[in-house]
């Protein structure tokens, strides 16, 4: 399936597996790369070393192009911004900030830069500042979200710009696909659907708990501070509400976030730790390869549109 994300980023699917602390590592960025999709290596929670280490590391295992994405509040983004550029990387994908400080050292080293927005006012700047396309996130997403659905900001973004429009948020499948590029997207990116994946490190009770989640089984915490962020319900989850009722300053909340995620993700501790996910988890419903998710969904996406 050509399109502009394709002919963009050098790859056979306009398919992105997105940035998710701890899951997105370079084994499985690696192997979506490989199966002909872009992967991408999370730098949260990272240090500068160890994401130098995941770069190269990813590098080892495929020849095909990957990305890392950066969370730009982050206190380390500097030093993470310098690891880009002096590993070659090629594509950068952002979220949670403006990445004005680094567009034109990341540009000027050839890097694609592919920001988050969460609506047509921040997609058309990051179109001014040089982007090389936008990833347009609805608020179906796991992680932190905007406010407006996919299905309503996909359209109005890719009407405004002429870059091209990657859509994000409740898209899972062959259906999904198809109707983010009938809404005017060029690709997509999952999160969600490749948590599953066999090549993905998290711990069988991560995975197993996306799969057998239902569509009510999502929860947003972070409303009532301006920083919204989608999980499965649990006593984490429980936790960050109370924390949040009493006032407790967001970033806090944000260090606590990124402590259980690691304890969810590599412990297995699906009850005391967060798992980030999108309202799209109920149809995730079998671990399969990364080379089989892109096919099936591809083949599906494929035929809808034919029809």
């Amino acid at each position: 399936m050509d399109t502009r994300i394709t002919e963009l980023l050098g790859i056979a699917y306009p398919i992105i597996q997105g940035g998710m602390a701890w899951v997105a590592e370079y084994h499985l960025a690696a192997a979506v790369s490989q199966a002909g999709g872009l992967g991408i290596i999370s730098a949260a929670g990272l240090s500068s070393d160890a994401l130098r280490k995941q770069i190269r590391k990813a590098r080892a295992l495929t020849k095909k192009p990957f990305g890392v994405h950066i969370v730009l509040r982050y206190s380390n983004v500097e030093e993470i911004a310098e690891v880009v550029v002096e590993e070659g990387v090629q594509i950068v994908t952002t979220d949670s900030g403006n990445p004005v400080n680094y567009m034109g050292r990341w540009r000027s080293a050839g890097m694609k830069v592919i920001p988050t927005v969460s609506s047509v006012a921040l997609a058309k700047m990051m179109e001014r500042l040089g982007a090389a396309a936008v990833i347009a996130e609805g608020l179906e997403a796991g992680g932190h979200i905007g406010a407006t659905t996919t299905m309503a900001l996909i359209p109005q973004v890719a009407d405004a710009l002429k870059i091209p429009v990657i859509a994000s948020g409740g898209i899972g499948d062959g259906r999904g696909f198809a109707a983010a590029m009938i809404l005017g997207a060029d690709g997509i990116q999952m999160r969600t659907r490749f948590c599953v994946a066999e090549e993905a490190i998290a711990h069988p009770n991560y995975k197993e708990r996306i799969i057998k989640a239902k569509d009510i089984d999502s929860t947003v915490t972070g409303m009532s501070q301006g920083r919204p962020m989608r999980q499965l319900a649990n006593r984490m989850s429980r936790e960050y509400l109370r924390m949040e009722k009493e006032g407790t300053y967001w970033l806090d909340m944000e260090i606590a976030a990124m402590n259980s995620m690691q304890k969810a993700v590599l412990d297995g501790d699906v009850i005391n730790g967060t798992v980030m996910v999108g309202q799209v988890a109920g149809i995730v419903t079998k671990e399969q390869s990364c080379s089989e998710i892109l096919q099936e969904i591809t083949r599906e996406a494929e035929k809808l549109l034919n029809r």
